[in-house]
């Protein structure tokens, strides 16, 4: 049975173009262009983020400490910390009114009694009572200390203020569990023993460990692995989740006020006589902070808000602090998109949400995506272009360009005539964009079978094409000359020239084979350029304009080559900078006649040897748009004054109208 595909058009709700390496070069193109450095650019998408090709928002680093700092002030100012202990001090004042209310009920009932003996009895009671009820301390632990010791009269009150007791050792028994252990919950009396046999055994473990002996952490599992729901793998492990416990509940105690930490140290003393439970607990929190200083033991956050937290509220809000804080620390220290990779992708989830969790693991996979493309490679711990990555940045700037320029400018780009300037090598090509579409369907139909296997129908795919290769008959031979100096960034001209030298490059380099394309950057002196060197060129942190040093080594380079000849510079500045007669440079500002003279014979020594020059202007003053006249005059090339969002522009145009002069021409 034959397969029937069902097409319709495209309409924004389907999946399936996601992000893929291309795509990520292309986003990083700019970024990778201005400032010359893979990883800086990987750096910004991880910090800002990007759109996919559905438009979606990877968030980045900022967006998600923002989503942190965001969830870290709503749990600050919502809760109250003094709950921990005002919700005990308000169930002790209920307590004590309760007995005040049995003890006026007592009076009163004697008194209707007629026996004035009882009534007697029965106020002097009351007066002692409640004279003893005025003198309980005010402070927590006191007013627990003193009620343990009072002779309630209401059978009421006495049941509630057990109850409350109770409660209270089981809260203070789960904070030493919360700081050992998740699994544990409503823990009672009796289970304490186990506890102190736990930290007891987790003690000796890391005394043998610091001995250099076998800790035994198998047999620990064995025992008390119940103690544990992550599961650790190594005793490491198991030491970092409990310093993180430990290290929350330390946070609680710092972040309450001095009589707060003093009410509930008192409490914990007065209802936990357990001294080798606190011992263990000590010992143990001493060895973990010897471990793991950074985990936080110092931490502490002001809470302002008005609603109370109990005491198993406020370990899990410091829980939640704690790994909100660690999380940010994470993002602040990852220094490239595949460190994210070690990020706890599910506590990521349970914290900021799916989006982040989604958008995290997409960015992890940014540098993978690259290498695995081979688009970068890492060299000496750094990432860099592989050549094929240098001819997708260049083919992005030049289809950036194509893209802009309105069509009544030039026409099509490519020139539908045969003859004249091209004759067939009988060789082919793949096809890439800008290339004549002169189509070798032998080719293209074995490309398409290769990749697909026998049978029909073929269907071809883009990357099947293959087109003739013609000669260029007529060839021509251009150096590209870019200003390096300080004045390029500063007026936002330097990404637009780079952007122009990758997009020439690649046009001469794929449309052009046969013509000769060099670079020459030139700032307070000038320097030779290679294509793989454009990306990662910058401006030089110096003064200076030598286009006269720049001229040189551009006729020097076309020295070597044959057909016409010519000069591209884009500028925004006067020349400022010339090389002496002794080999020195010499600097002034504003230009001095004896820099203009140089750099001017310097341009009558190309116009000699046949090379034109076509100067492209950025934010020409008065004095910098005479000295390009003078330029133009000496030499007969051309002058384009133009703006940085117009400059690739201007180039393309002119380059391509060149060529096709040179075609008509034969």
């Amino acid at each position: 049975m034959s397969t029937r595909f069902t097409y319709s058009r495209w309409d924004g709700s389907q999946k399936g173009f996601d992000i893929d390496a291309d795509a990520l070069l292309e986003a990083v193109t700019d970024d990778l262009l201005y400032h010359g450095d893979v990883n800086s650019a990987l750096r910004r998408i991880m910090q800002q983020g990007m759109k996919d090709r559905n438009g979606e928002r990877v968030a980045g680093m900022r967006e998600m400490m923002d989503k942190i700092r965001e969830r870290r002030e709503e749990l600050l100012e919502r809760s109250d910390l003094g709950g921990v202990y005002s919700e005990i001090s308000q169930a002790l004042d209920d307590i004590v009114n309760e007995e005040r209310h049995q003890l006026d009920k007592n009076v009163a009932e004697a008194n209707t009694s007629g026996d004035e003996r009882r009534a007697t009895t029965a106020r002097d009671a009351a007066t002692e009572h409640h004279m003893e009820l005025d003198m309980l301390p005010q402070d927590l632990a006191g007013k627990v200390r003193g009620l343990q010791n009072y002779d309630f009269q209401s059978t009421e009150a006495q049941q509630r203020f057990d109850e409350l007791m109770d409660k209270l050792r089981e809260q203070l028994m789960q904070q030493f569990v919360d700081q050992m252990s998740g699994a544990m919950e409503n823990m009672q009396p009796q289970d304490m023993q186990r506890m102190k046999d736990m930290m007891a055994a987790l003690n000796d473990m890391l005394d043998r460990r610091e001995q250099g002996e076998d800790p035994g952490f198998e047999k620990f599992m064995e025992d008390f692995g119940d103690f544990f729901p992550e599961n650790p793998e190594t005793l490491d492990e198991l030491l970092e989740i409990m310093a993180q416990r430990m290290a929350a509940m330390q946070a609680m105690m710092n972040s309450m006020t001095p009589e707060q930490r003093a009410q509930l140290q008192q409490l914990s003393d007065q209802l936990m006589d357990d001294m080798d439970l606190r011992w263990q607990a000590d010992r143990l929190g001493q060895h973990l902070q010897g471990m793991f200083p950074d985990a936080g033991w110092d931490r502490q956050y002001q809470f302002s808000g008005e609603d109370p937290m109990g005491m198993g509220e406020a370990m899990q809000a410091m829980q939640e602090l704690g790994e909100l804080d660690n999380l940010e620390n994470f993002m602040r220290q990852a220094t490239n998109p595949g460190a994210l990779a070690e990020a706890d992708l599910d506590r990521v989830r349970e914290l900021l949400g799916d989006d982040a969790a989604q958008s995290m693991e997409r960015l992890a996979q940014l540098t993978k995506m690259l290498e695995e493309a081979g688009l970068v490679n890492q060299k000496d711990g750094r990432l860099e272009l592989t050549p094929q990555g240098l001819r997708k940045i260049g083919q992005n700037a030049l289809r950036e360009l194509f893209n802009k320029l309105d069509k009544d400018k030039i026409g099509q780009h490519q020139m539908r005539e045969n003859g004249g300037g091209h004759e067939r090598m009988y060789e082919t090509k793949p096809y890439e964009y800008g290339d004549s579409f002169r189509l070798d369907l032998q080719q293209t139909l074995r490309n398409a079978l290769r990749r697909q296997g026998g049978g029909t129908p073929v269907r071809l795919q883009a990357e099947d094409f293959e087109i003739e290769r013609t000669e260029h008959l007529t060839t021509s031979s251009t150096v590209l000359m870019i200003d390096l100096s300080m004045s390029m960034p500063m007026r936002d001209n330097f990404l637009p020239a780079k952007k122009v030298a990758m997009a020439l490059h690649s046009l001469i380099t794929s449309q052009y084979p046969r013509d000769y394309i060099g670079l020459v950057g030139f700032s307070e002196t000038a320097r030779i350029l290679t294509a793989d060197q454009i990306p990662a060129v910058s401006w030089d942190f110096v003064y200076g304009t030598n286009m006269q040093h720049g001229f040189m080594l551009a006729r020097q380079l076309l020295a070597k080559q044959h057909g016409t000849k010519q000069i591209i510079m884009i500028t925004d500045g006067e020349p400022t900078a010339h090389i002496t007669s002794y080999g020195d440079v010499y600097f002034n500002y504003p230009p001095v006649r004896e820099t203009v003279e140089a750099t001017l014979a310097e341009v009558m020594k190309c116009t000699r040897d046949g090379i034109l020059i076509n100067t492209f202007v950025l934010d020409a003053t008065t004095a910098l748009r005479s000295f390009i006249e003078r330029l133009t005059e000496i030499n007969h090339g051309r002058a384009f004054f133009t703006s940085n969002q117009d400059l690739g522009d201007f180039i393309l145009v002119d380059f391509l109208e060149h060529k096709r002069r040179m075609s008509r021409a034969r």
